[in-house]
Formats: structure tokens, C-alpha cells, sequence
């Protein structure tokens, strides 16, 4: 059953769930917005409604709030034309991707008039370059009493840039705005009616972490100095250290960089690498173990180092240089064991001989845990304690018993399920059996590299009987595992030892992975693979997810989470869990590394949001100021033939007008669109110039303006890797063969500086290269984009380039080359190039197409063309070379005619 609605949400749903409205609903993060969006899509839940979904996760939920049936069904590549036809009129609720919707818009698949409304989804995304702004013409021009739902919980992303909301509402087509931070007094009187029982725990690091963290903040702060200084001319004020925690902070610097990446030089380039490397490693050191902290470490040095064919790199990370980087490359080591005797001048102490038998002599195993595992220990037996004392007192109580534990990511998440496997060790067997994994590892490398065989790729093995150490029937720890501990460490294991009588199972939730069960603790003849345990008896392992998390916590109704790293999102989920469940006392332990990155970055989270709100507010109003002014774009745009919005006219003069008077007819100029390319945003710019979009699944070209024009359009990446694989070579030919006037337009980016320079160029064959698999720079010099495209004129010499310095760019050549010529025919473009259904060849003779498809200049593209052009092959043999080269094209015809008559040539 689907929890109730706080007050605060109906309040949303009461100005929003009018349908003569059109509305943006801006709410934080964590308060329930999927839940807002499936109880407003049940209130328009009907036959006699069609309403239309971008969003495919929240067909479940709407089956738990009781929907009717079918619900939401979802529209996907697989389902045919006719399917989504009948779909479309039987009504209800539809999720269908943008891509599909504006293609069945133009095709007039989908009774646009009839749709009721459109709810949109991450409305942050939403700029003129997106297939949601084309959408929202193409619902306008035909529909313009229908409704618009947009929705967003992302203010972060909707304050970047100039006046960002203005734009999203002028591409929406919308001039109302609701926003609800968390400081919103409805929202705050609500929330703060019902407080969760909050433990913060603040742990700090060991001294060893704290070193490592302190010289990975001063390698990014010498890193961003040195990328202020080597660019001194760019607005890079903004770029701190702070900002540096996010994930965002990359795409910023990209952003600020972007119109002269093509001018920086690889010392630049590899500062920006650095920088989202550095933001991993602060992550890492306080998520990882010691002994995965140092791998990752390991894999830095190596591929800073040699390149991927084993060559020395030229360019280098200058952070790996500095004293700061000696000191986390150091530390890191010493957190796995003390082997620093001798690199300090220190005798070695003689080892104990009860040390254990697969540790090296000299090794003094450190095997650092990290902190917050004993904290989380203690927080689970006071747990324990506190359902004990619940259970005495005999009350009932609402919720489960079952602890909720919440991780940042998945990695996380298996690593605390292996820690509480075998919680009653403290972490020391996990950390023994990681040392065991990795000298069992660099044992069977060492004979390897004895043996002269070759190791691809580090892996670590497993040795023998490693899944389990020896216990004996009550838990404790076995004489043969406990000689190579010191005295301390054998009190310590025993006072353990002692505290788990009663310890408790893990089960990971998902999308974590699924966690051991201790098989101790368990009667000999329980399933422990699929019986059923106990809630009070099972811990669940989850990492943070999205607003399927509220579904979780719907579920489960757990009377304990511990949070073991912050997360401002989560939070905001407990405080509607709990006040949507009255009577129900739930107790959080936020876990925090004190004065470190993670407390940092949630405060600092904390202050972004609220500066985005306050930021959005007063952007609202001058919106709202703007549209009541009249200085703001109209709401519905008329697209429509003959009106005076702009769009272009083909003006033809008749003559079989009575009397001999001349008359205009009004036509739209189209363009014909390989389906492939919605995908870019070049379709939603040709129809916002005015031009009449036609969907088609083209095999020669990808857009064509008019019988005999056709456009093969690239990217400059796409371009790179058309010429390394060939693909090009046959495009080209192909519409050589079949137009008149084939066009290849290469197309930069939006907002991007590009050069032909040599070494931007290498750069990009490089990172294509990379991504294919192909050889390495070192291995051998490629030839340049420019000499490939001078042989591909020279294959070619129909073929026109052109080069577009923007998708909008674009639409205006398009709009130019279209003038004076006529209209393309749809199924003569769809025709073209495409292989005919085999019973279309009856009566065809095999013989003569097997003879045809030998000839030098044919293909099975051309084939189908070639035969109806000409009757026979003596017809074929008959034609001179010009008539040849009209049907085949220059360079093929030209092959084709001297293969047919090197006879005549040499009796000659």
C-alpha cells in the first residue's frame, strides 16, 4: 500500500493538477517527487485521456497506488507502426522516448489534437538543441489546448549558464513556475512536525589517512594554480578546491576551456585530467581498503608512466612530481604493512617464528582498517541491544527490525558486506585474507616472469582454501590462527570473540551486490541459501539510489538505517518516511569522517542548493515580469502554411485558373530525414527554420533537399572514424551513383573552437584510435584528415564539401541550397539504394543479375538501379562510356566500360 500524501504535497498537487494548466514544478531533492508525479498521473488516469510519458521507471509505483489496469504501458523500438497506432487510440497512459514520439508526430502516426497532455521529466536537461524543444512545436502546432507538466529536481543544474529558466520556459512553451526548496514554510512546518531520532557520529581518520588526504587537496590546489596561471586570459576565479569535490566541477572546467582546446597544449590537457583523477583518489581513500587504495595507486604510476604498447609517455602528470605525492605514494604502503626498514636505514627486528607461514620474512603486517568499521560494529550491537530491549518490554511497535545500511556506491556496499561477515574479527580476517590474495598474486607473477610467460593484466588469485579460516563450533579463533598475533591483538580478539553470540545476518539489497550469511550462527539443516530470516535477525546493504529508494523504505519500514556516508538526498527521504508513517519511531546514525572532503562536500552541497533556490526565485519574477510585458516570445507559436511566422513558402504560378489569371499555391519546403539522425539536433533546427521535416529510413545519404541533392552529414569524430573503417569511401560512392549533386557537410560543435591544425587532429584520431582498439601513435603515423580528404576528391570529383561551423549553421545552408530547386519525392529517396523484397525479382533472370553483379562498378547496392536502367547485359555492352558513367557514376562507370570493352581495345 502506497503511503500517504504529507501536506505539503497536496498543496503541490492543488496548483498543479488543473489540465487547462500548462506548469514547471522545481522541487528539492528527496522529497517525494515521483510520488507527486504517479499520483497526478492517476488522477488523469482514464480511457478518454491520452496521456504521454518519457519516463519508464514509475510503471511499478503506479501499480502499488492501485492504478487501473494496464496501467503504464510502454512504447520501445520493438513494437511496429500498427502496434503503436492501435496503442495510441485505445488511450490511458503512455511512456514513449521523445525520439519516437516526434517521428510518429510527423509521420501523423499519433492524433496529436486528441493527446490530453505531456508530462516531461528533468526538465534541467531541456535546451533548443534537445528533441524535447522539437516535441513541444510539434504538440503546439496542432494541439493547443492540451497541458504541459514539466518537472525538475535539479536547481543546481537550471541556475548555470545566462537566464537558464527564461530559456527552459520559452523552449517549454510555459509561463508558470513553482518552486519548493526545503526552506519553504509549507515544507518546513510539515517536516519538522515529526523528528526521526538523528546520532551523528563524527569519526576521524586514522593518521595515516589523514596524510594522504591533506597532500591529495595540495596537489589540487597546486594543480588548479598552475591551470589559473598557464591560462590567464579565461574566467577560472570560480574554480576552488571546494568546487573541485564535485562531480560537475569537470564538465565546468571543459566548459571554460572549450573555445580554445583546440589552442591549449597537452600539459593543459593532462591538468584537467589530473583533476578529475585527484577527486577520485579523495573518494577512494575513504571508500577503499588499504590494499584497493593501493592498487588503484599502482595503476596511476604505471599508466603515467608507459603508454599502452609499453613506451615511455611523453607527457607526464606534474602532481606525481611533487613532495606531496611522495608522501601519498609512502603512506599508502605503510598501510598495508611496515617495509620501510631499509629504505631508512633501520635494522630489521628479527620476526617471530610464530609468525604465520605465508607471510614473507621482514613483512610486519599493518593491515589498516578503516575507521568507520568499528563504528559501525558498535552501532549494529547497540542496535542489537536496543531490539532486545524492545522485545522484553513486550510492546508493540509499528516497523521492522531489519537494519538498513546506506553506502554511496555498490563498490562500498560489497565491501561493508564482507566486513560483516565477519564483523566478530573486527575486520582483521578481511584484511589477512586481502594480504593473503595479493602475495598469493605476486607469487604466481614472479614464477611467471621466471618461466618467460606473460601477464596481460594484474588479477588478483585466490588461493586455496581462502574463502573461510579455521573456527571451531563456538567462534573463537583457532590455535593454528592465532600464533602469529601479538598479546594485544589476542586481547582484542577475544573480548570479541566474546560479543558474538548473537550476531546478525546480512542481506544486500539491491542494486547492491548480495552479501554472505554467517553459516555459524545457523542451524545445520537451515537453508541458508533460501529459507527466510527473521527482520530482526538481517541487515540490508543498499546503495544510494534515486527516488526508487522511497519505495525501499516503503517496503521495509525499518526502525534503524544507519547512513554510513552522508547524503543530503537520503536524508530528506527519512524525514517524508517518518512523517508519512505516523506512530512509527525510527532512530538514524549518520556516520562523517570529521574535517575531511566527505563533511566538506555535504555542507558545501548543502550551500549550493540554497543559493540555487534563492537564485531561481528571483529569476522567477523577472520571467514573470517579462511575460506579462509582452517581451517574451508567444506561448503558441503558429506554424501553420500562409502564416506570418516565418515559415517559407513555394510560391508556383498557375495557369488553369479561369480566365487565364495567374495563382500562388502554398506549399511547405521539406527535406527528407534519415531516421538515424534524430539523434542530433540538426531535424528540431530545420523544422524551427521553417522547413517540413519527412522521417524516412534512407539507405544513400542522410538528408535530401531535393531530387537531385543528397547530404551525407559528419561530426568531426564520426568523420575521424568513417575514414579509418572505409565507411565513407562507400557512402560517397553511393550517392555519386545515384544524384546529381552529392554533398559531404562536416559539421563542428556547437560552442567549440576547432582548427585544422596537425595536432588537434592527432589528438582526436588518437582518442578514436583508443576506442576502436587500433595501434598506438607510437607504433605508426597515420595520415592526416586533410591528405584523406584531398584523396577522397580525387576519387570523387562530383562530390561537394562543406563545412558548417554549427547545427545552426547548417539549417541556414540547408534553406540556401534548397532555393530554386524542386521538392524531394519521399519514395523515391526511400527506394533509392535499398534492397527490394526478393518476390519483387520474379521472373527476374538469375543469370544475367549473377553476371551483372560481377562486373567491376557494381555492387549489391547499385545493382537493383543498374538492371532498371537497362533491359540485358547486351544492352548494358552497348552503351558508350558516357551513358556507363550516368548510371554508375565516373570512377565506376569508367571501371565498368573498360572492363566490358579491353577486347575491342587490343584487337584495335
Amino acid at each position: 500500500m502506497a503511503a500517504p500524501l504529507l501536506s505539503f504535497h497536496k498543496e503541490v498537487l492543488e496548483k498543479i493538477h488543473d489540465p487547462s494548466t500548462s506548469d514547471l514544478l522545481i522541487l528539492a531533492r528527496g522529497l517525494g517527487l515521483r510520488r507527486l508525479i504517479c499520483t497526478l498521473m492517476k488522477i488523469y488516469d482514464s480511457p478518454q485521456n491520452l496521456i504521454l510519458l518519457e519516463e519508464t521507471a514509475i510503471g511499478d509505483e503506479l501499480g502499488v497506488m492501485g492504478c487501473r489496469k494496464p496501467g503504464l504501458r510502454v512504447v520501445g523500438y520493438e513494437m511496429g507502426k500498427k502496434d503503436r497506432q492501435g496503442l495510441y487510440k485505445q488511450g490511458g497512459l503512455i511512456s514513449v522516448t521523445s525520439r519516437i514520439l516526434v517521428v510518429d508526430m510527423l509521420q501523423s502516426d499519433i492524433p496529436t489534437e486528441l493527446i490530453t497532455g505531456i508530462i516531461v521529466l528533468h526538465a534541467e536537461r531541456v535546451t533548443a538543441l534537445v528533441l524535447e524543444a522539437f516535441l513541444v512545436r510539434l504538440y503546439r502546432e496542432k494541439n493547443t489546448t492540451g497541458f504541459l507538466k514539466a518537472f525538475s529536481d535539479q536547481p543546481e543544474h537550471i541556475t548555470s549558464g545566462m537566464s537558464p529558466l527564461k530559456n527552459i520556459m520559452k523552449e517549454l512553451q510555459l509561463r508558470t513556475v513553482h518552486i519548493y526548496p526545503r526552506f519553504h514554510q509549507s515544507i518546513k512546518d510539515t517536516l519538522e512536525n515529526r523528528k526521526a531520532d538523528v546520532v551523528e557520529l563524527y569519526q576521524r581518520l586514522t593518521e595515516p589517512m589523514e596524510a594522504i588526504h591533506h597532500a591529495i587537496v595540495q596537489c589540487m590546489t597546486t594543480t588548479l594554480s598552475e591551470l589559473k596561471r598557464s591560462h590567464t586570459t579565461l574566467d577560472l576565479d570560480d574554480l576552488t578546491v571546494e568546487s573541485a569535490y564535485f562531480r560537475s566541477f569537470d564538465a565546468v572546467v571543459r566548459r571554460q576551456l572549450d573555445p580554445v582546446w583546440h589552442k591549449v597544449g597537452p600539459k593543459t590537457k593532462q591538468l584537467v585530467s589530473d583533476l578529475a583523477t585527484l577527486r577520485r583518489l579523495l573518494t577512494y581513500l575513504l571508500t577503499y581498503d588499504a590494499f584497493a587504495f593501493h592498487a588503484y595507486l599502482e595503476t596511476l604510476v604505471a599508466s603515467n608512466t608507459t603508454t599502452a604498447t609499453g613506451g615511455t609517455r611523453q607527457n607526464q602528470s606534474p602532481w606525481m612530481l611533487t613532495d606531496a605525492a611522495n608522501i601519498i605514494f609512502r603512506t599508502a604502503q605503510r598501510r598495508r604493512w611496515d617495509a620501510l626498514d631499509d629504505l631508512e636505514g633501520r635494522v630489521k627486528k628479527p620476526t617471530a617464528k610464530s609468525q604465520k607461514p605465508w607471510i614473507p620474512d621482514g613483512m610486519d603486517p599493518v593491515l589498516e582498517e578503516l575507521p568507520k568499521w568499528d563504528l559501525l560494529a558498535d552501532v549494529l550491537q547497540e542496535i542489537e541491544g536496543e531490539i532486545m530491549r524492545q522485545e522484553s518490554l513486550s510492546s508493540y511497535s509499528r516497523g521492522s527490525n531489519t537494519v538498513l545500511v546506506m553506502t554511496s556506491s555498490t563498490q562500498a556496499s560489497v565491501l561493508i558486506s564482507e566486513f560483516l561477515s565477519e564483523m566478530e574479527w573486527r575486520g582483521r580476517k578481511l584484511m589477512e585474507a586481502k594480504l593473503r590474495r595479493y602475495l598469493y598474486w605476486k607469487g604466481k607473477l614472479a614464477s611467471q616472469k621466471r618461466d618467460g610467460k606473460c601477464q596481460p593484466r594484474p588479477q588478483f588469485g585466490r588461493p586455496p582454501q581462502l574463502d573461510r579460516p579455521d573456527r571451531q563450533a563456538s567462534g573463537s579463533i583457532t590455535p593454528s590462527n592465532s600464533t602469529g598475533l601479538s598479546e594485544a591483538l589476542k586481547k582484542k580478539d577475544k573480548e570479541r570473540a566474546a560479543r558474538s553470540a548473537n550476531r546478525r545476518r546480512i542481506r544486500g539489497g539491491a542494486p547492491s551486490s548480495a552479501a554472505r550469511i554467517l553459516a555459524s550462527q545457523l542451524d545445520p539443516d537451515f537453508d541458508t541459501q533460501y529459507g527466510l530470516l527473521p527482520p530482526q535477525q538481517t541487515v540490508v546493504v543498499r546503495a544510494y539510489s534515486d527516488d526508487s529508494d522511497d519505495q525501499v523504505l516503503a517496503e521495509i519500514q525499518p526502525k534503524f538505517i544507519v547512513m554510513f556516508e552522508p547524503s543530503l538526498e537520503f536524508v530528506r527521504r527519512i524525514e517524508v518516511y517518518r512523517n508519512s508513517n505516523p506512530g512509527l519511531g525510527v532512530r538514524v546514525y549518520f556516520m562523517v569522517y570529521q574535517l575531511s572532503c566527505e563533511e566538506h562536500k555535504y555542507l558545501a552541497g548543502l550551500r549550493r542548493e540554497k543559493e540555487s533556490f534563492e537564485r531561481l526565485i528571483k529569476e522567477r519574477g523577472v520571467c514573470i515580469f517579462l511575460c506579462y510585458s509582452s517581451m517574451l516570445l508567444p506561448i503558441h507559436e503558429d506554424k501553420r502554411a500562409g502564416s506570418k511566422a516565418g515559415e517559407q513558402i513555394i510560391k508556383s504560378i498557375s495557369s488553369r485558373v479561369a480566365g487565364g489569371t495567374q495563382g500562388v499555391e502554398y506549399a511547405n519546403s521539406q527535406v527528407i530525414v534519415d531516421m538515424r539522425e534524430f539523434l542530433s539536433a540538426l531535424p528540431s533546427l530545420l523544422h524551427a527554420s521553417g522547413l517540413l521535416v519527412i522521417p524516412a529510413t534512407l539507405t544513400v545519404g542522410d538528408y535530401v533537399l531535393s531530387p537531385d541533392i543528397c547530404v551525407e552529414r559528419k561530426s568531426i569524430p564520426d568523420l575521424i572514424a568513417s575514414f579509418n573503417s572505409g565507411r565513407l569511401y562507400t557512402q560517397c560512392e553511393l550517392m555519386s551513383v545515384h544524384y546529381k549533386q552529392p554533398i559531404l557537410l562536416i559539421e563542428f560543435e556547437e560552442n567549440k573552437s576547432f582548427s585544422l591544425e596537425p595536432g588537434h587532429l592527432r589528438n582526436l584520431q588518437r582518442n578514436t584510435q583508443s576506442k576502436s582498439g587500433g595501434p598506438a601513435e607510437s607504433e605508426r603515423a597515420p595520415p592526416s584528415v586533410q591528405s584523406k580528404l584531398i584523396l577522397l576528391v580525387l576519387h570523387f570529383p562530383r562530390v561537394r564539401i562543406i563545412w558548417s561551423s554549427s547545427p545552426y549553421a547548417t539549417a541556414d545552408i540547408f534553406n540556401d541550397l534548397k532555393a530554386n530547386n524542386f521538392e524531394p519525392d519521399p519514395t523515391r529517396a526511400i527506394a533509392i539504394g535499398a534492397e527490394e523484397d526478393p518476390e519483387a525479382g520474379a521472373g527476374v533472370n538469375a543469370a544475367a543479375e549473377e553476371l551483372l553483379r560481377c562486373l567491376p562498378g557494381i555492387t549489391a547496392k547499385n545493382v537493383k538501379y543498374v538492371m532498371s536502367k537497362v533491359g540485358s547485359v547486351r544492352q548494358l555492352c552497348e552503351l558508350s562510356r558516357v551513358e556507363v558513367q550516368g548510371i554508375l557514376g565516373v570512377e565506376p562507370g569508367n571501371l565498368c566500360w573498360n572492363f566490358m570493352h579491353r577486347g575491342e581495345r587490343q584487337a584495335r
